[in-house]
């Protein structure tokens, strides 16, 4: 399954956010996080500390570069059941190149431990880059409430000066 949903990001891009694979929610709705019980907006609005949540895909477009953010997927297509990160088999990879090439990438987070496994395992090698894994924003991550989840990816450094990671 190859899922088609374009990398946000621009020239004035300085943090990557990685996922593993968009969920069939996302998938439907032909953008990132597009599942009503995922975590990632709200998460990323108290980091950034906005007042609002953005909703509609140019919202988040719109909120994704405003903060100098890209966001992608480590994978671009693979097999899958259904949104199940542990059914993942038979991987292809994303090529960050086109971002890292456009961009000043200073940091890249993955969202959870499956997109930071697939990052070390595909693409670590070829980007030169470490990456910080957070905890993931999915409703699959019950355990992990939403005021944790805020204080540890406001910890991670991702909002420094209000526009990504210090130089």
């Amino acid at each position: 399954m190859r899922h088609g949903i374009l990398p946000v990001y621009d020239e004035n891009s300085r943090i990557l956010i990685l996922g593993s694979f968009p969920s069939v929610k996302s998938r439907e709705g032909h953008f990132f996080y597009h599942h009503p019980q995922n975590r990632f907006w709200k998460v990323l609005a108290a980091v950034f500390e906005e007042e609002t949540v953005p909703a509609s895909i140019e919202e988040k477009r719109k909120f994704l570069l405003s903060h100098r953010i890209a966001l992608w997927d480590v994978i671009a297509s693979c097999e899958i059941k259904g949104s199940e990160d542990s059914s993942i088999r038979n991987v292809i990879p994303n090529d960050l190149t086109p971002i890292l090439e456009k961009a000043d990438i200073r940091q890249i987070f993955c969202n959870g431990g499956t997109s930071y496994k697939l990052y070390e395992k595909y693409l670590r090698r070829a980007t030169g880059r470490e990456a910080v894994k957070l905890p993931s924003t999915s409703p699959a991550n019950a355990a992990c409430c939403l005021n944790r989840l805020i204080a540890v990816w406001r910890g991670a450094g991702m909002a420094q000066g209000k526009g990504g990671v210090k130089k």
